[in-house]
C-alpha cells in the first residue's frame, strides 16, 4: 500500500534537494569482438555496441518520464580495450575512434573502457594502449580511459605508475586549447571494481556477463537536508542513523530504475552504486554534508572523521535496501565538481594533503583536482603511488584524476563546464620524488593479501 507521505517526501527530494539517478550504464563484453585484423575487430565492436545499447538512451528517458525521476546520464562501459589490442596489434587509437562513433550513434553521454589492467605487469597490448591515451582523448569526445596500477593482491606496478605521470601531463598538453579536458577523462586506479557505472573509471570487467545494467544513484543534497531537519541536538550516533535511513530510500529508487531498465532491454540487472556524487549545483555538495555534521569548513580538523561516518552509514543503509549494491557506493570528493569543495579549496581550508587523508575513508580518491601547469611528471606519478598505497594497504578502491592546468599557476582557475564544473589550481609539494619514481619495478603486495 502506497504511503502518501513517502511519495511527497520523494517528490521533495527530486524537486528541491537534487536527488537523481546519476547514470544508467550498460556494460558490454567485447571479448567476442577480438580479431587479428584490427579493422574487422572495430567493425564487430561498432555493430555489437549499437545492437546491444541502441535502445539504452530512449529506455532511460521513458523510465524517467514514467516515474518523474531525473536520469542525468546514459553511458556504456566495455571490456578493457587493451585486451583486444593484444589480439589485433595495430594502432589502439582506432579502437577509441570506434568507441566514440558508436557512443554518438546510440546517443549516450560517455563510453568507458579504453582501459588497461596492469597491477602486476604489462600483458600484450597494455603498454601500447597506455601510450596512446593522450592521442585517444584528444581526438575523441565521449571516450573515457582508466588504468588499474595496483591491487591488494598484486601490489603496485611502479613501471606503470612512472609511465602514467607522463601520460597525464601529455594528455593535458594535447588538450590545452580545450581547458586541458584530456586528463579529466582519465583515471588511475588501485583495486578497480569491475562493475563501476561512474566515469571516468568505468569498464566492463572480464568476470562480468555479456551485458549488464548498472545504476548509479546520487543524492548529497538529500542527505544534507535530512541531517539539517534532524536538528543540532542529535548526537553523532543518531546522525549516522539519519544518514542510513536516507540512503535506504535513495537506494530503493535506484533498484526500481535498474529493474525497469533490465526488463525493458532484456539485459540482466547488475548493481546499484549508491555513491554520493556531487555536482557544482548549489545544494548538491558532499562538503556541505560534512559542514552540516558540524565542521565549520570542509578541510578542517574532524573532516576525515565526519567523512568516515558518512561513508559507512551510506553503505549500511544501501545494503539494507538492495541485495545488489556494488560499484563504489559511498561518498565522492571531486574538487571541481563540488561547490563546497571548490569554496573550501579557494579559502585555503582544504589542501591536497588533507584530501589525501580523506581518501583513506571515502569511496574513491584524489578526484578532479587541478594542479599547476608546470607540475613535473614524477610528482604526478608519486601522487598516484601514494593513493595506490592507501588503496592497497586498506583493501579499498582508490583513484587519482588530476588535471595539470597548462600555462596556469596556483590560485588561478580552470573552467570545464557541465558536471565537471570548474576548479581552483591547487598548490602541490615540489619536494622531488624523482629518484624513487625512476627506480620503477614493483611494490610487493602487503601482508593483507595473504588471506587464503
Amino acid at each position: 500500500m502506497l504511503n502518501i507521505s513517502d511519495i511527497l517526501e520523494t517528490i521533495t527530494m527530486i524537486q528541491e534537494e537534487n536527488l537523481d539517478i546519476r547514470t544508467v550504464t550498460m556494460g558490454i563484453s567485447l571479448l567476442d569482438c577480438g580479431d587479428t585484423d584490427i579493422a574487422r575487430s572495430c567493425e564487430k565492436i561498432y555493430e555489437k555496441i549499437c545492437r546491444k545499447a541502441g535502445r539504452l538512451a530512449e529506455t532511460a528517458e521513458a523510465i524517467s518520464a514514467k516515474y518523474g525521476i531525473p536520469i542525468i546520464n546514459k553511458r556504456v562501459a566495455v571490456t578493457p580495450v587493451a585486451m583486444l589490442c593484444g589480439i589485433s596489434g595495430g594502432d589502439p587509437v582506432r579502437y577509441a575512434e570506434t568507441l566514440d562513433r558508436a557512443a554518438k550513434s546510440i546517443g549516450v553521454n560517455f563510453i568507458g573502457g579504453y582501459s588497461a589492467l596492469v597491477q602486476k605487469g604489462f600483458a600484450p597490448g597494455d603498454e601500447a594502449l597506455i601510450r596512446s591515451i593522450p592521442e585517444a582523448l584528444a581526438t575523441t569526445d565521449l571516450v573515457c580511459s582508466s588504468v588499474n596500477v595496483g591491487s591488494t593482491k598484486a601490489g603496485i606496478n611502479m613501471d606503470a605508475v612512472k609511465l602514467m605521470g607522463r601520460i597525464v601531463r601529455e594528455a593535458a598538453e594535447r588538450t590545452k586549447d580545450r581547458d586541458c579536458i584530456g586528463p579529466a577523462k582519465l583515471v588511475c586506479l588501485c583495486n578497480a571494481p569491475e562493475d563501476n557505472p561512474f566515469m571516468a573509471g568505468a569498464f566492463h570487467g572480464p568476470g562480468e556477463p555479456d551485458t549488464v545494467i548498472n545504476v548509479g544513484v546520487s543524492g548529497p543534497g538529500v542527505v544534507r537536508s535530512a541531517i539539517a531537519k534532524a536538528g543540532k541536538d542529535k548526537n553523532l550516533n543518531e546522525i549516522a542513523d539519519v544518514i542510513k535511513r536516507t540512503a535506504f530510500k535513495i537506494t530503493r529508487m535506484g533498484q526500481l530504475v535498474g529493474s525497469e531498465a533490465s526488463e525493458a532491454l532484456g539485459v540482466p540487472f547488475g548493481i546499484v552504486d549508491l555513491s554520493l556524487a556531487p555536482t557544482p549545483a548549489v545544494g548538491d555538495s558532499v562538503a556541505h554534508i560534512l559542514e552540516e555534521i558540524g565542521i565549520e569548513t570542509c578541510g578542517g580538523c574532524g573532516t576525515t572523521a565526519a567523512l568516515a561516518m558518512l561513508n559507512d552509514a551510506v553503505k549500511k543503509g544501501g545494503v539494507m535496501a538492495s541485495s545488489n549494491v556494488g560499484g563504489l557506493s559511498g561518498a565522492f570528493i571531486p574538487v571541481s565538481e563540488d561547490a563546497g569543495m571548490i569554496a573550501a579549496a579557494e579559502s585555503g581550508a582544504l589542501k591536497i594533503e588533507k584530501l589525501e587523508a580523506m581518501t583513506s575513508v571515502c569511496s574513491v580518491g584524489l578526484d578532479m583536482i587541478v594542479l599547476p601547469g608546470d607540475t613535473p611528471a614524477e610528482v604526478i606519478s608519486a601522487l598516484i603511488a601514494d593513493e595506490a598505497a592507501i588503496g592497497m594497504v586498506n583493501s579499498k578502491t582508490t583513484a587519482v584524476r588530476v588535471i595539470p592546468a597548462i600555462g596556469k599557476k596556483a590560485g588561478e582557475r580552470l573552467e570545464f563546464g557541465g558536471l565537471l564544473g570548474s576548479g581552483p589550481v591547487m598548490e602541490i609539494s615540489r619536494v622531488s620524488p624523482k629518484a624513487m619514481i625512476e627506480r620503477a619495478g614493483r611494490i610487493p603486495a602487503p601482508m593483507q593479501a595473504l588471506k587464503n
